[in-house]
């Protein structure tokens, strides 16, 4: 059984090859830095993603950073980092944080495993997919408040407003 055959199946694999399956899977371009490392970009609506992914098995952890540019001007940085305050009150998992060098929104989660709960490939995909779908939801809003004349209510409100349709 391959690996791409067993990422629902709950059979043991180390964490990275089961992301690596993933990428392939979706044709997402990746480069595995290590056993332990993989980095690869997801194309959103938006942005494209850069997503990097990281085993620590000391610390039977994998970590997330899912990030994507933003200039943000430092007369804008006060709202920036209120609508980052904002969107990580609405994420159940995870946070948002912004790097100034090199102008990066970033987003981190952390998954912890331990002896009795290995992490399968449904547990990585929901977790890709959680990070991607946030960073689609507030990249407007981020967006709307470094580049835009909008306050960090207005943008929030775009970004969390239901819908309906395509224009």
């Amino acid at each position: 059984m391959t690996i791409a055959e067993s990422l629902l199946d709950g059979s043991e694999f180390h964490p990275i090859d089961l992301v690596e399956s993933l990428a392939a899977k979706h044709e997402w371009k990746f480069d595995r830095l290590d056993e332990d490392h993989i980095f690869f970009t997801v194309e959103g609506n938006w942005r494209i993603y850069s997503v990097s992914m990281g085993w620590s098995g000391f610390e039977e952890l994998l970590k997330l950073v899912c990030s994507f540019d933003l200039e943000v001007p430092a007369s804008r940085m006060p709202g920036i980092l209120d609508t980052i305050h904002r969107a990580n009150d609405l994420c159940w998992t995870g946070a948002f944080t912004y790097k100034r060098e090199p102008k990066q929104m970033i987003y981190r989660y952390a998954m912890i495993s331990d002896d009795e709960m290995n992490i399968n490939g449904l547990q990585i995909e929901r977790l890709l997919f959680a990070a991607y779908s946030l960073c689609e939801r507030f990249f407007p809003a981020f967006q709307l408040v470094a580049l835009g004349d909008h306050s960090p209510e207005e943008a929030m409100h775009l970004a969390i407003a239901e819908t309906y349709g395509f224009a």
